[in-house]
This record gives C-alpha cells, sequence and structure tokens, in this order.
C-alpha cells in the first residue's frame, strides 16, 4: 500500500512530464491502495478485537456466517464507508463554495472588490492579497478563502507565471490565518471540539506566530517583486452588452454569497452539523435569490446567470483529485500506517518533556505535507488523553495542543497537496508540483519554521 501510494505521488508530482492528469493518478491511487488493503485485511486487521455483535451484524446482513469472509470483506467495507461520509462532506463543502464562487462572478460581483483595488503595483498588491487572504481564512476557513481568492486574482493579473506566484502565496496565507482560528482550519476545530484548545486560548496564543508564518516569506519575496501586473481586459462578447447584469444585481449577488460564506461557520458553531450542510444552505438562499432576481429575462440570459448555467464551469478534475487523494490516507489510515508512524515518532522521541513536544509537533507538520493533517492530528488525539493538571503540557490549552494546532495548520504549506487550500489552488489554477516545490515550498517551510521559533519564544518569555 505504502508503495503504491508513494508511486501514485510521483505521478501526480510527474504530471506534466508524464502527460496524465493528476486527477487519474489520483483515482488509481485511492483504488488501488484500498483494493490491496482489502485483499490482504486478514493479515492487517486484529480482527479479535472487532465485537462480536459486529461480526453478527454483517453475518445477518449479508447472509454469510463464516467469521474470517465476514470481517475481511465487510468490515473493510463498513470503514471505506465511514470514511467516505467524511470525504463526502469536504467534496460536497468544496463544490458548493465553487459554485457560490462562480455566481458571483458571472454577475461580475467581484468587480466590487476588484475597482478597491487600484495599485498594480507587483509588491503592493501582494501585500494586499496575502493580508486580506490571512483575515479572511480566519473568519472562514482556509479551503473557501482559497476559493475566492484566486477568483479575484484572475480579475486582477493576466499573466499566469504572475498568477501563480501570487496563487502560491494565497495557499501560504490561508493555512497560516486558518492555524489561529478555531473555525480557520479542519484539524484547529477538531481540537476545539475535542476540548484540547480553547477558542480565546488557541487565538491569542497563535495569532502572532501564524502572522509570523506569511509575513517572513513575503518578506523575502519582497526584495524580488519589481515592477507591475497586467490586469486582464474585461469580457467585450455580444453576450455581455445584450444582457448585462446591473449594479444593483452585481452588489445583492456579492454581497448575498459573501454573507453566505460568513454564515458556515456560524451554522456549523450553533448546529453542530458539519460545514457542508451550512454549504448547502447558503448556496439554496443565493439559488434562490438569483432566479428571483432574473425571472423576467429572456431564456438565455437568464440560463447563463443561473446555479444550473454556472455548475459548467465548476472544475470537476479538482473534485475528483481530491476524491483520489483523499481516498488513499483514508486507506493508510484504515490499515494502521499512519498511527503505527505516530507511535513511531512519540516512542523515538518521546512527549515527556517540552523539547520532545515541540520536536513531534514539528515533525507531525511537515509529515501533514505529505499525507494529510486530519488523520495524523486524530491519531495524536486518540493516543493522548487530555490531562486535568492544569499547566500541563497536555492539560486543556497545553503545550502539546496548541503548538500542534500550529504546526499541523501551517505545515501543509511545504506542498501543494498538503492542505485542502493547495489542493483547491492547483486544481482552480492548474499550477504543477513541481512549480511549486522550487518556487514556494522553500518560503512555506521558513515561514513554518519561523512561526514555531515566535511561538517558542513565546512561551519561554512569557509563559501566558
Amino acid at each position: 500500500m505504502i508503495v503504491v501510494f508513494v508511486l501514485g505521488y510521483l505521478a501526480i508530482a510527474l504530471e506534466h512530464n508524464i502527460h496524465v492528469d493528476k486527477a487519474a493518478s489520483a483515482l488509481i491511487t485511492g483504488t488501488l491502495c484500498w483494493a490491496i488493503y482489502v485483499l490482504g485485511a486478514e493479515g492487517i486487521v486484529d480482527f479479535s478485537a472487532i465485537p462480536h455483535f459486529i461480526k453478527e451484524m454483517f453475518a445477518e446482513e449479508k447472509g454469510i456466517t463464516a467469521p474470517l469472509e465476514v470481517t475481511r470483506h465487510y468490515v473493510t467495507e463498513f470503514q471505506i464507508l465511514k470514511h467516505l461520509g467524511e470525504i463526502a462532506s469536504i467534496l460536497f463543502f468544496l463544490m458548493g463554495a465553487m459554485t457560490i464562487v462562480e455566481l458571483i462572478d458571472a454577475h461580475e460581483g467581484f468587480s466590487v472588490i476588484t475597482n478597491l483595488i487600484k495599485t498594480t503595483n507587483r509588491l503592493k498588491l501582494m501585500w494586499i492579497i496575502c493580508v486580506l487572504t490571512f483575515f479572511f481564512s480566519a473568519a472562514l476557513d482556509n479551503l473557501t478563502t482559497s476559493i475566492v481568492m484566486v477568483s479575484l486574482l484572475k480579475k486582477l493579473i493576466d499573466d499566469k507565471q504572475d498568477r501563480w506566484l501570487f496563487a502560491g502565496m494565497v495557499v501560504i496565507a490561508a493555512n497560516a490565518g486558518g492555524a489561529w482560528s478555531p473555525i480557520g482550519d479542519v484539524t484547529t476545530t477538531m481540537l476545539w471540539i475535542g476540548g484540547q484548545i480553547t477558542a480565546s486560548a488557541v487565538i491569542v496564543k497563535l495569532i502572532i506566530p501564524s502572522l509570523f508564518a506569511i509575513l517572513i516569506p513575503l518578506f523575502i519575496l519582497s526584495f524580488k517583486m519589481k515592477g507591475e501586473v497586467k490586469r486582464p481586459l474585461r469580457s467585450s462578447g455580444k453576450e455581455h452588452y445584450t444582457n448585462p447584469t446591473t449594479e444593483r444585481e452585481r452588489n445583492i449577488v456579492f454581497t448575498a454569497g459573501v454573507l453566505g460564506l460568513l454564515f458556515v461557520p456560524v451554522f456549523k458553531t450553533y448546529t453542530h452539523l458539519p460545514p457542508f450542510m451550512g454549504m448547502m444552505m447558503s448556496l439554496g438562499v443565493l439559488w434562490l435569490i438569483t432566479e428571483l432576481l432574473h425571472h423576467s429575462k429572456n431564456r438565455e440570459a437568464r440560463y447563463n446567470l443561473s446555479v444550473i448555467g454556472v455548475l459548467r464551469k465548476v472544475d470537476t478534475a479538482s473534485v475528483l483529485f481530491f476524491l483520489g487523494i483523499l481516498l488513499a490516507v483514508a486507506s493508510l489510515q484504515s490499515a494502521g500506517q499512519l498511527g503505527e508512524l505516530a507511535n513511531t515518532l512519540d516512542n523515538s522521541i518521546g512527549t515527556d518533556t517540552e523539547s520532545g513536544v515541540y520536536s513531534v509537533s514539528l515533525i507531525i507538520g511537515l509529515l501533514s505535507a505529505i499525507v494529510d493533517n486530519v488523520p495524523l492530528v486524530a491519531a495524536s488525539m486518540g493516543m493522548y488523553d487530555i490531562d486535568g493538571a492544569v499547566g500541563g503540557l497536555f492539560s486543556q490549552d497545553g503545550l502539546f495542543w496548541e503548538f500542534l494546532a500550529y504546526c499541523a495548520g501551517t505545515g501543509g504549506s511545504a506542498l501543494i497537496i498538503g492542505s485542502a487550500a493547495g489542493v483547491a489552488v492547483m486544481g482552480l489554477e492548474s499550477i504543477s508540483f513541481g512549480w511549486y516545490i522550487r518556487k514556494i515550498s522553500l518560503l512555506a517551510v521558513i515561514g513554518y519554521l519561523a512561526g514555531a521559533g515566535v511561538y517558542i519564544l513565546q512561551e519561554s518569555l512569557f509563559h501566558f
């Protein structure tokens, strides 16, 4: 399984060299990993640990009595369906966010922001985009923010290489902004809901380290950013003049879309339902608004400005790529490789001292760029209980949990497929794996280590 995962990873990284779309490689990798797992499950899974009532349930449902056959095929089926629920919630969230963004774009709603950004200076524009991304990510989440900001970049920058550089920095800024907010990154949210951290403490203690994670790369890049960017020409096709959107329509759709995106974390906080439910609610409301706005227009104009019309523009290949990657990681989690990795780190380094906590969390952060931060954080949460002693390394808001939130949130920026934000940007802009490594990865790692250093210094000086 590990060999297949590594080969699939290489195929994704060498997408442009082998001329095979990354979505195909990801889907083959994900399905092959699960196929190998199910065929060799009796040698991997400890079936003696599976409760007897589960075996009976499978036997009764499938009409099979042989214990090995029941456990081998149907317990793995149970595992994949469990993971599929989590994966589907991410994919529906992604599709909902992309549809809302495309709907705003179809109404030229982003002109509300692009008209306010007058500068074409590369350096000024880079700082504006990264600062906006950092704070939007904390209010929304890093995935939604990256989708919105890439859509904005398409309106602000015409040259593809320039846009890729800005998009790469958006990934770093989105992940850094999400790390210090309880609703900004899925791993921070997991730790918050699990009781390992509190909202107020994670904001106060992680905002400065997270800020350094983007400021240092920005300062380094500032010495190379010179000249002006070329803005793309506005659409001037026939359809643009026959049925243009009015300023009122643009403002209504833009405002409703942004409020809908902001509604998602609020909905999650008060209902504790998965985020995709809030996203679907927002999409439904925006759909209703656009239907009412354009009901009197001719059929063709109404179609182009409707959800049904913009769904054609949603990047389905990116969604399938995401599905393949998440399936592959889920197989390694189910088979136990990721849990063994976490145990190996704990046994070899140890987490009984502050230095051990720092080392393990830093390594987990960098590993999350390869195998996704969610299962690694989930494994860590399963390995350690919350210590009741105030001020302990594993107490609520303890050193381990806070530093893990920072590392898991920002470490994924080291590779473009190391975070949900990176995967979304990769799909939307067709950024190659190799280009990101050459141009962005080193900046991301420097920022990651700088923020970690600030957190360690902060703890040693203030102990707050």
